[in-house]
C-alpha cells in the first residue's frame, strides 16, 4: 500500500466531460486526502456519477488531468483496477447466482488463488453478516442485504481506495446507519473512501465534502468549516400560519430560501440587516410570530452554495 503521508489519493485538475453540447462536469479541481471519507454532495443529475466514472478510468475526460493513487488516469487505468473498489448506484451483481457464487466470481476476476478466495470469503461473510445468506440467490435478498453483498464484492480485493455512488439510496434508515459504521471501520483501517450522496445527514458524516451543482464545484471543506464560513444568516420563524408566512416572504428582498419544517419556517437571508424586514413581513400575517437567528446547518450551506450558480438547469448523470 502507498505511503498515506505522501500525495493525495485523488488529484484532479480542470476535469471536464462533455456529452455533445451538454457540459456534465465543468473544470473540476479535486484533492482527496488518503484515509478519509470524502463526500460528493449534490442533487440527482449534478455530475457526481460522471465524475466518479472518470476517476475510476471508466470514462474518458474531455479535458483535465487525473492522478489516482499516484497513477495517471486514464493512461494507467488498467493498473488502477487492482487497487480500487467501486460500488455502483444500482445493484450490479448476478441476481440468479447465490451470494457465495457472486463473491467467488468477483474473486476469480481479481485472480485470487483458491486458498485466498476461501479465506477472503470467510472474512467477508463474517464482517458483513452474510453467513446465513451464503447459498441464497442474490435476487431474493432485501435491499439492506443486497447492499451488504455489494459492499463485500467491492472490497474483496482489499482496495486502497473505494468509490461508492449513492450506496444507500434504496435502503431503510437503520441499514444506512449500519452501513456508515462499516465505512468508518474501513477508513480506520486506512482505506480512502469517496462517497456520493444527496442525503444531508450522510454528508455531515464525511471528513471532507465537495458540493456539486451542474457539474461545477460550488464549495469544499469539512462540514464544520463549510457551516462556519457560509455567507448568510439562518432564521427560524415560529408562526400559527406557516404557509401564509412563507407566501408573504416569496418576494422579500434579501431572502434566499424559505422552507416549512413542521410548524416552523427555516429562512436563509443575506445578512442580519434582513432580519428586521423578515420579522415585519411575517407579522403582517401573524402579529404573534417570532423570528430568531438559529444555527447554520448543512442544508443551509447547500442552498447558499447552489444558489450561487443560477441559470443552469440541464440534467446530468
Amino acid at each position: 500500500m502507498s505511503d498515506h503521508g505522501a500525495t493525495p489519493a485523488i488529484r484532479a485538475r480542470g476535469l471536464t466531460r462533455r456529452f455533445g453540447d451538454l457540459v456534465a462536469v465543468d473544470h473540476l479541481d479535486l484533492s482527496v486526502p488518503r484515509g478519509q471519507v470524502y463526500g460528493f454532495l449534490g442533487p440527482n443529475g449534478c455530475g457526481k456519477s460522471t465524475t466518479i466514472r472518470m476517476l475510476c478510468g471508466l470514462l474518458l475526460p474531455s479535458e483535465g488531468d487525473i492522478q489516482v493513487l499516484d497513477l495517471d488516469i486514464p493512461r494507467q487505468a488498467e493498473a488502477l483496477k487492482q487497487r480500487i473498489g467501486y460500488m455502483t448506484q444500482s445493484f450490479s451483481l448476478y441476481r440468479d447466482l447465490s451470494v457465495r457464487e457472486n463473491l467467488n466470481f468477483v474473486a476469480r476476476l481479481f485472480g485470487l488463488s483458491r486458498a485466498r478466495r476461501r479465506q477472503r470469503l470467510d472474512e467477508l461473510f463474517h464482517t458483513y453478516r452474510l453467513e446465513a445468506l451464503a447459498d441464497q440467490l442474490a435476487g431474493t435478498l432485501s435491499g439492506g442485504q443486497r447492499q451488504r453483498l455489494a459492499l463485500a464484492a467491492a472490497v474483496l480485493n482489499d482496495p486502497e481506495l473505494l468509490f461508492l455512488d449513492e450506496p444507500t439510496s434504496a435502503v431503510d434508515p437503520q441499514s444506512r446507519r449500519d452501513f456508515w459504521d462499516v465505512l468508518f471501520g474501513l477508513a480506520d483501517g486506512g482505506t480512502t473512501l469517496l462517497v456520493s450522496t444527496h442525503y444531508m445527514d450522510e454528508a455531515e458524516r464525511c471528513h471532507r465534502l465537495a458540493i456539486l451543482q451542474d457539474g461545477a464545484l460550488m464549495a469544499e471543506g469539512s462540514p464544520a468549516r463549510l457551516k462556519e464560513e457560509m455567507r448568510g444568516v439562518s432564521l427560524l420563524v415560529t408562526t400559527a400560519n406557516p404557509r401564509r408566512a412563507q407566501h408573504a416572504l416569496d418576494d422579500q428582498e434579501g431572502v434566499r430560501s424559505c422552507a416549512q419544517i413542521g410548524a416552523t419556517l427555516r429562512v436563509l437571508v443575506d445578512d442580519e440587516a434582513a432580519l428586521a424586514a423578515v420579522r415585519q413581513r411575517v407579522r403582517t400575517v401573524d402579529p404573534d410570530a417570532t423570528v430568531a437567528v438559529t444555527d447554520v446547518n448543512l442544508e443551509d450551506v447547500f442552498v447558499a452554495a447552489t444558489l450561487a450558480r443560477p441559470g443552469h438547469g440541464e440534467a446530468r448523470s
